[in-house]
């Protein structure tokens, strides 16, 4: 079938709304889909090209795999679920052959495979001996693969029916959505969607293929030269020297896969909500056009689902607000809530009892600015890693009078409490008698979500929180963990929810090293394993400085929300240099010898080679441009467990003057008797050395 026969046969019969551009500029009428006549049967230049393009591509590539079929032909094994092994040839058989082998059934409902844990599609030969997992509806990676094939679908759509440019369509947790862009003055009205969506169906109508090709980065930008916003992606996201594409009819999209064996697959499909989004970007942001959408195996799914729905829409909390008088929303200040009498009630009932919550589990609540200069954020990292989610403002500039003033910091809103706890817990010496330190925070966040994301109360750009911070030692960690992990059962206990909990692990472009990553990523999975409750494991979703344990509640449709969360951040005590006083056994200042005068300098030097030769952290301080008392308090300030300060009659004697960094005066001391307690007190690991030295 050639490539003009088949753009005609996207063309839905009787449908005079279906204008299909013969160029790649966008159209500028304000008119919806349904208002403009068809444009004709001619596809655009730019998308001619690249299916011409993507086609050459594939004619090579099953070319090359021909040809390595015949040089690798060979017998694999392939173990299935339950230990069971099967031969396949490779580069030849694939998951789908083997699931038609196992049952008609199997191969009919399977949307996608899991080969040696890696997602993979079924159509794809399989190279070597591998573990084999089928992917279905009913799963949760399942269905991530079905909703991601879906908006597929719904990108080829919109390029043949709007000409818009793609930018990007991802899977959700209830469905999945598709940005594009229109141009600066065109949006999408919602009239379009049953036009949209009529043309969704007919794509899926047409069983069409979804076949995954390996391109160069050049071959890449070639495809995508037409698509500012593709190319964009390719040179932020596009790491090594090849990539994948899929093309599914005359769509080509730039996707790391897998996908469905065809759009067939799609049995119902249905568009929910258009919106507009921000394509954020190094330059100016776009505004882009959002399409969301819902889709199922069968229609049947998709009528049961529409049920449920409105049965959904009659539960739905902005609905039972309103009707109730708790909250409401206004226009003039967007995704910020506006509580009335009743509804200040509810929040400060919830206030109340998360407050006792905290003050039973050893909380102690604190108050911190709003408003912080972005130096804080740079400090903490947030500034560049979250900067596009952040309100940012400058204050007024010099004063009139004062015309020599230096220009003002720039300041933003607080998206979250974590970098302001830290200067918290560093504005004095710490000791390790602090720790644990827990602050609960119920501080007002701000966050730049854009309005196509605003959801109610569960999505926000103003809103408050029961937000805290601890403050451990390393052999604290696992316990406070576990202490968390109790705090949110014993909450959602009484609140009536029923959770589900995921590790969220390092994500792309994580801060730090990754030996540390390891270790604190061991630490929760020892957690989660020790709580008893059922978990997942959800590969790169932690934030850029640590890993997460994501909490994610059933509400009384079923329906999933991400909410609480325990996340493990060892990236801020490094940026803030965060410090306390530890123990002696664990302190990498244990002992400092401080000579009074130069004349007891080699004395010093003796004592502090006893010291070390014992195995004990002995440094020493011969900075005599200092007095005495200035280089005890330095020393005590550098949180040196001891001073051994040695003067005339210390050197005559073989002792020294013992002093702790909380400035308790141990007195004179035998040198060898001195050095034998220490490492008597290192080794029985004593959290009190100073007190009964």
């Amino acid at each position: 079938m050639g490539l003009y026969q088949r753009w005609r046969r996207l063309r839905l019969a009787g449908l005079q709304a279906c204008a299909l551009h013969t160029g790649r500029e966008v159209p500028k009428s304000s008119e919806p889909a349904e208002a403009r006549g068809a444009a004709g049967s001619t596809p655009p230049r730019w998308l001619v090209e690249r299916l011409g393009l993507f086609e050459e591509l594939w004619a090579a590539h099953v070319k090359r795999l021909k040809s390595m079929a015949q040089k690798e032909h060979r017998t694999i094994q392939i173990t299935l679920p339950g230990g069971q092994k099967v031969e396949a040839v490779a580069w030849n058989t694939t998951p789908y052959q083997l699931a038609k082998q196992i049952s008609s059934t199997l191969a009919d409902t399977a949307v996608a495979a899991q080969v040696n844990g890696e997602p993979y599609d079924l159509e794809r030969p399989l190279e070597t001996d591998s573990d084999l997992r089928f992917l279905t509806f009913d799963s949760t990676e399942g269905k991530a693969v079905f909703w991601h094939s879906s908006t597929h679908v719904l990108g080829a759509a919109a390029e043949q029916l709007l000409g818009a440019v793609l930018c990007r369509g991802p899977s959700t947790e209830c469905g999945f959505y598709h940005d594009f862009f229109l141009g600066k003055e065109r949006t999408l009205r919602g009239s379009e969607l049953p036009v949209l969506e009529r043309i969704c169906q007919e794509l899926t109508a047409a069983a069409q293929p979804f076949r995954r090709l390996e391109v160069s980065q050049d071959q890449l930008r070639q495809l995508f030269k037409d698509n500012p916003f593709k190319l964009r992606l390719i040179e932020e996201k596009v790491r090594g020297l090849t990539a994948t594409v899929y093309g599914c009819g005359m769509l080509v999209d730039l996707c790391r896969g897998p996908h469905l064996r065809h759009t067939g697959q799609i049995g119902g499909l249905k568009l929910l909500t258009n919106s507009s989004s921000v394509w954020r970007s190094p330059g100016a942001p776009e505004t882009v056009q959002r399409v969301a959408g819902i889709s199922f195996p069968t229609a049947e799914e998709l009528k049961a689902w529409e049920e449920w729905r409105e049965e959904a829409e009659l539960r739905d909390h902005r609905r039972i607000g309103k009707e109730q008088e708790l909250f409401f929303f206004h226009k003039l200040s967007p995704g910020s809530c506006f509580f009335l009498p009743r509804g200040t009630r509810v929040y400060n009932a919830l206030v109340t009892f998360i407050r006792a919550e905290y003050t039973r589990r050893g909380f102690s609540e604190v108050k911190t600015p709003t408003l912080f200069s972005t130096k804080l954020w740079e400090v903490s990292g947030h500034w560049e890693h979250y900067q596009e989610d952040m309100f940012a403002l400058q204050p007024p500039g010099p004063r009139r009078d004062n015309p020599t003033s230096h220009p003002t910091d720039t300041l933003a809103l607080k998206p979250m409490n974590c970098p302001a706890h830290c200067l918290m817990f560093t504005h004095r010496p710490r000791s390790w008698r602090e720790l644990p330190l827990r602050l609960a925070d119920f501080g007002v966040l701000h966050r730049a979500e854009t309005s196509g994301s605003l959801g109610g109360l569960t999505r926000l750009r103003c809103f408050q929180q029961d937000d805290a911070h601890i403050f451990c030692a390393p052999d604290q960690l696992e316990a406070e963990i576990r202490g968390c992990l109790d705090f949110l059962r014993s909450v959602y206990a009484v609140l009536g929810f029923s959770f589900r909990l995921a590790l969220s692990t390092r994500p792309s472009g994580f801060l730090g090293e990754p030996y540390l990553w390891d270790q604190a990523e061991q630490v929760l999975q020892r957690a989660l394993e020790e709580f008893g409750e059922p978990w997942d494991l959800s590969p790169g979703d932690g934030a850029f400085y640590g890993p997460k344990i994501d909490v994610h509640l059933r509400d009384a449709l079923g329906r999933p929300h991400q909410c609480g969360t325990i996340q493990l951040d060892f990236q801020l005590p490094l940026r803030f240099d965060l410090q306390y006083k530890g123990p002696l056994w664990l302190s990498p200042f244990q002992v400092v010898v401080i000579p009074v005068g130069p004349e007891q300098e080699a004395y010093a030097r003796e004592a502090q080679q006893g010291l070390r030769a014992a195995g004990l952290v002995g440094d020493l301080d011969t900075d005599c441009t200092l007095t005495l008392s200035r280089r005890v308090r330095r020393a005590q300030l550098a949180n040196y467990n001891f001073q051994f300060v040695v003067g005339q009659r210390e050197q005559s004697k073989k002792t020294v003057n013992i002093r702790t960094r909380d400035n308790r005066r141990l007195g004179e001391r035998d040198l060898t008797e001195a050095v034998q307690r220490l490492l008597e007190l290192q080794s029985s690991r004593v959290p009190d050395a100073e007190e009964i030295f």
